[in-house]
C-alpha cells in the first residue's frame, strides 16, 4: 500500500457499492427506493451517517466523475448521527415498495475549502433496511457525499483538518 493509511477506492468497494453524490452541506436531496412491489410494511428501515476528510478527489476531465484511485482517508469527524427515521425515510406506499429516503440537511457543519480538490469533507451515509423474514434479510446503502463550500450561508473558507471533533488517523 505503500504507506497509504486507507485508500479510499477500496473503502468504496467499486463503483457499484455505493452512489457518489456532491452537496452542499445545508441541502437535503431525496432519492425513490422500488422493492419491486414487494409488501414493505414489515421491513425496518434505518440510516446513519460519519463524515471523513480525504486527501484529495481528482475528476475524470470528460465526465465529470470523481476519481478516487489516488484518494486516501486522512481522518474522521466525531459527528456520527442516526438519521431521524421518521423524518427522513418515508414508507410512500408500503404495499407497492415505495420508499424515499431524504438525506438530510446540515450533515457536516464545520469549515470547507473551496477549491474541494484537497482535504475534501466526505460524508459517507448508509441507508439499511431489514425484512421479516425468518431469519430476516438485511440489506444497505451508501452514499458517499462530497460536501461543498457554500458561501450563502454565512461560513468562512477553512481547512476542515483544523476543526476540533477532526481526528486523524496515524
Amino acid at each position: 500500500m505503500s504507506g497509504r493509511l486507507l485508500s479510499f477506492s477500496q473503502y468504496l468497494s467499486g463503483a457499484d457499492a455505493v452512489k457518489v453524490v456532491e452537496m452542499f452541506p445545508a441541502d437535503q436531496r431525496a432519492f425513490t427506493y422500488n422493492f419491486n412491489n414487494a409488501d414493505v410494511s414489515g421491513y425496518t428501515f434505518s440510516a446513519d451517517f460519519q463524515s471523513l476528510l480525504l486527501s484529495e478527489v481528482t475528476y475524470n476531465t470528460t465526465s465529470g466523475e470523481p476519481n478516487f484511485a489516488t484518494t486516501n482517508v486522512s481522518g474522521y469527524f466525531t459527528n456520527t448521527a442516526n438519521v431521524n427515521a421518521a423524518t427522513y425515510i418515508n414508507t410512500v406506499s408500503a404495499g407497492s415498495g415505495q420508499v424515499t429516503l431524504t438525506i438530510p440537511e446540515n450533515r457536516y457543519t464545520g469549515n470547507v475549502l473551496p477549491n474541494a480538490r484537497a482535504n475534501v469533507v466526505c460524508t459517507v451515509l448508509s441507508f439499511q433496511w431489514e425484512t421479516t423474514d425468518t431469519p430476516p434479510q438485511k440489506a444497505r446503502h451508501r452514499y458517499a457525499i462530497l460536501e461543498r463550500f457554500d458561501p450563502t450561508v454565512g461560513k468562512i473558507p477553512g481547512d476542515p483538518a483544523d476543526e476540533t471533533n477532526f481526528v486523524a488517523l496515524t
